[in-house]
């Protein structure tokens, strides 16, 4: 009987190279979709996009409520004034 791991002479065709292909490409996708979900914002460096810039004024909004120079009211109130300025979502600010 002949199978698809065995050529004409009885020894392994060119499908036995099909195996280790298959596994490279699960283990790169798995690697490859870990680097885009799970591993995304653990480390930083400089090909990572901040969405706000360390000095842009909602950063520091953000920095001057979580120090405790405005309170929350105020924090908000700003906020919304700097997202129709900039167009930046709430969620977006604090850094």
């Amino acid at each position: 009987m002949q199978t698809l791991a065995h050529f004409e002479d009885g020894g392994p065709g060119p499908w036995i190279l099909l195996f280790p292909v298959i596994w490279a490409l699960v283990i790169g996708g798995g690697i490859a979709l870990l680097r885009r979900t799970v591993w995304r914002g653990r480390r930083g460096g400089p090909w990572r996009q901040q969405t706000v810039a360390d000095n842009s004024p909602i950063a520091v909004l953000g920095h001057r409520f979580a120090s405790g120079d405005i309170d929350e009211d105020e924090y908000w109130r700003r906020l919304s004034v700097l997202n129709e300025e900039f167009g930046r979502h709430a969620k977006g600010g604090g850094g």
